[in-house]
């Protein structure tokens, strides 16, 4: 009889603590292949399956391009490259960051989903903003199953949360919960097949860093008068919704929230980048009248020290902006049912 055997699982900011949890109560004799991403940097030195070995029953490894998958066994993304599975074996693709981040947990998602569909299920744990949403409802589409940790109980909620927003999650647990809601899963049979969108292939292809066309990016999302924040290329928003998604012609791809994150911050360096500009202009021409008043040039000196004053107040104005900006809140929703 046929069982659920294959378990993604992604996470950021305290999936590290979370993952040893969860390991560390899976049985030496669990059946199913796992696979894990946790949001490292590109220069990271892979050593997160050392870290989870220490903790687990069940062989921790960082998962290699070509490697055949081993049943019983946790394969985690290396730094600076999307872990995917297709034919049962694991692909490590070099395509565009997908909200900032390679690995990402989309599109280890949305390969498991489209190579193993109803035998698949997906976990999001504690992270920020909300990577794995997207993923999460694409391998519900191929037949999967998700689960998410319960928000209140995650270190950072804001990727649990994401994914509830997102789409009808089948489990909502606290992570004490999880490993024996994973068991029960994986004690389970499978759904029936169901036909996979073409969208999700083309996702996991781009992730793979396949070549992609403007054509190609047309065929799954419209172009917005919006740039990307990576490249500077027209963003297209994604038609599977939801979240509101968007990919440049590259293949860089955002939610709404990292793209407005990343926008955020963009727009607060530009203002101080100004307000330095602006400040640099009030000390110019106050040298230059004082340049007119040793010349004798009262006239020039007179007109240099107008602009100076003028120039102070865009300043101010400026500085105001950046520091009530600074000051304002950040809306968040408390839960998501």
């Amino acid at each position: 009889m046929a069982h659920r055997d294959v378990i993604a699982i992604g996470g950021s900011m305290g999936a590290i603590g979370a993952l040893k949890h969860l390991l560390r109560e899976l049985p030496s004799d669990f059946a199913a292949t796992v696979f894990v991403v946790i949001h490292v940097g590109a220069r990271g030195k892979d050593l997160l399956a050392d870290i989870f070995n220490q903790h687990a029953e069940i062989a921790v490894k960082t998962a290699v391009d070509g490697e055949h998958v081993e049943r019983g066994c946790v394969y985690v993304a290396p730094a600076d490259h999307h872990l995917l599975v297709l034919d049962d074996r694991i692909r490590l693709g070099r395509g565009p960051r997908e909200n900032l981040s390679r690995p990402a947990v989309d599109p280890l998602f949305r390969s498991v989903g489209l190579s193993y569909g109803p035998r698949a299920v997906g976990v999001v744990l504690t992270g920020m903003l909300n990577d794995g949403a997207a993923g999460l409802a694409d391998l519900k589409r191929c037949g999967g199953v998700t689960v998410v940790q319960n928000p209140s109980d995650a270190v950072e909620p804001g990727m649990p949360m994401g994914a509830l927003q997102t789409s009808d999650v089948d489990y909502r647990a606290p992570l004490a919960d999880l490993p024996s809601l994973l068991l029960k899963l994986t004690d389970e049979e499978p759904g029936p097949a169901v036909s996979i969108p073409p969208d999700i292939r083309l996702e996991v292809d781009i992730a793979l860093g396949r070549p992609v066309t403007p054509a190609a990016i047309d065929t799954i999302a419209d172009a917005v008068p919006l740039s990307c924040p990576a490249c500077g290329g027209v963003l297209s928003e994604i038609r599977s919704w939801p979240p509101l998604r968007f990919r440049c012609q590259v293949g860089h791809a955002y939610t709404s929230e990292t793209l407005a994150t990343e926008k955020e911050g963009a727009v607060d360096e530009a203002m101080r980048v100004a307000l330095r500009i602006v400040e640099e202009r009030v000390t110019l021409c106050e040298k230059m009248a004082d340049d007119a008043w040793r010349s004798g040039l009262d006239a020039a000196a007179r007109a240099n020290e107008r602009r100076a004053e003028e120039i102070r107040a865009h300043a101010e104005t400026l500085r105001g902006a950046i520091l009530a900006k600074a000051d304002m809140p950040t809306d968040k929703v408390d839960d998501a049912e």
